[in-house]
């Protein structure tokens, strides 16, 4: 039996630029690429027309018909890394498997099975840095820690950046090394018990003259000024590398949203915890209300606020939330409504066609003031001042709630002063005991 090397696909849907596809195909072994739909993620997820699943099923879909042209092609499971991983060491005789690393709490438990199931059997399992530019410890400050600030960080990065820049890899992905095979049908949706969504994908499409104007325009939620890339970096469809290449000169403040995902990952590596905890310990003892009731209005964008209305509306019919308008959601239902930070961060994860951990807590945990560089639990965002700056024609309103205006539209949920003052006093309480 011809000795193999496996590439595992994960969050890095694509053929060229691919750290650890590239290590894979020089190591000079036949290649086969492999993409496990894995149960362990897939059984949890309610809505079984979840875009993101489709996402991911028509991004293999592609790859598998590109390599299907080179006689090759993509194996596709729907199991458990380690079933998967015994019935690949049941049919071939493997050398070695790569794959590119993945900082998640569940992806670095699930990598270290799959290490050690591999390992028993004389197997190598070599890991590469590919979904960020600098990762866990690269960047530290003169002590030698990691930084809990990010403006501090964002100068470090941009230091390191210019002196070692991550430079793109070489387009081999037409080498011959693919396991040569009559490969057969990735799975459906059907297969795996989802069916099609309506949500529309935003493409692959690095808009330059979108960018050169980012930093103007990026605040205003009725215009389309934003990439909408968030998806295609989630799955790796597009490189970190390839973007920050073509934007870092077409406007610093695009590259410094980039910036922005390095540093929450890096958060995230250095402090798993935050998974499930406030970054600060103290803010743990937050009083937060179990409000059942006001958390379902803020879901279903019927808070009586049109500006937090408009953005939960846009992200239940769309997948997607204005940057803007997430702090502004955000802020509202952990500083007005005072309910736990978590369980927004609970209902973006479902929702959001970009959903990535780090990001995502990082985000909440920066409004709900519990988080690293976090804003202070004293400001409360205004969202009547906020719809007044960013909002002001209200064309972002009206576009996504039709009945503004009329007496269908629910009356503010809480009092905006009073809410304020509640939030700053019982955050004030908890932070200070007697």
């Amino acid at each position: 039996m011809t000795k193999i090397s496996i590439f595992w696909f994960r969050r890095d849907l694509r053929l060229t630029d691919n750290t650890a596809l590239y290590y894979a195909l020089k190591e000079g072994l036949p290649v086969l690429p492999i993409f496990i739909f894995d149960k362990n993620i897939l059984d949890k997820l309610e809505d079984k027309r979840d875009a993101r699943v489709q996402f991911i099923q028509e991004s293999l879909a592609s790859i598998h018909k590109k390599l299907g042209a080179k006689g090759s092609g993509l194996k596709t499971f729907y199991s458990t890394p380690t079933e998967a991983y015994e019935s690949l060491c049941d049919e071939y005789e493997i050398a070695s498997v790569f794959t590119n690393r993945d900082y998640e709490p569940y992806a670095l438990e699930r990598d270290q099975q799959i290490e050690s199931f591999l390992s028993e059997k004389g197997i190598g399992f070599y890991t590469f840095k590919d979904h960020v530019i600098f990762e866990k410890e690269e960047i530290v400050s003169g002590s030698g820690s990691f930084y809990k600030v990010f403006t501090p960080y964002s100068k470090a990065w941009r230091v390191k950046y210019a002196e070692h820049r991550p430079q793109t890899l070489p387009d081999i992905s037409s080498s011959d090394q693919w396991l040569p095979w009559d490969a057969s049908p990735i799975h459906s949706l059907a297969e795996m018990g989802f069916e099609s969504s309506t949500i529309i994908i935003p493409p692959l499409d690095i808009d330059q003259e979108l960018i050169r104007k980012y930093d103007k325009q990026r605040n205003f939620p009725a215009l389309d000024a934003t990439s909408k890339l968030g998806i295609h970096l989630r799955f790796g469809t597009i490189s970190i590398r390839q973007l920050a290449e073509k934007t870092e000169k077409l406007n610093w403040t695009y590259l410094n949203e980039l910036i922005w995902r390095d540093f929450y990952a890096m958060i995230l590596a250095n402090n798993p915890h935050v998974a499930t905890k406030a970054f600060k310990p103290q803010y743990d003892y937050i009083p937060w209300r179990q409000d059942e009731e006001g958390f379902e209005k803020w879901c279903q964008g019927m808070t009586g606020y049109p500006i937090v209305d408009a953005g939960m509306r846009q992200l239940n019919q769309t997948g997607y939330m204005h940057n803007r308008v997430r702090m502004i959601v955000a802020s509202f239902l952990t500083k007005h409504l005072l309910i736990d930070w978590r369980w927004g961060e609970a209902y973006f994860a479902a929702k959001l066609l970009d959903f990535d951990l780090a990001s995502n807590n990082g985000g909440w945990q920066w409004a709900a003031g519990t988080g690293t560089d976090a804003q202070p639990y004293f400001r409360v965002f205004n969202p009547q001042s906020q719809t007044e700056k960013f909002d002001p024609q209200l064309a972002y309103i009206k576009k996504w709630i039709p009945e503004y205006g009329t007496d269908r539209y629910p009356a503010p949920m809480v009092d905006h002063k009073s809410a304020r003052v509640r939030a700053i006093e019982t955050y004030k309480e908890a932070l200070n005991p007697a």
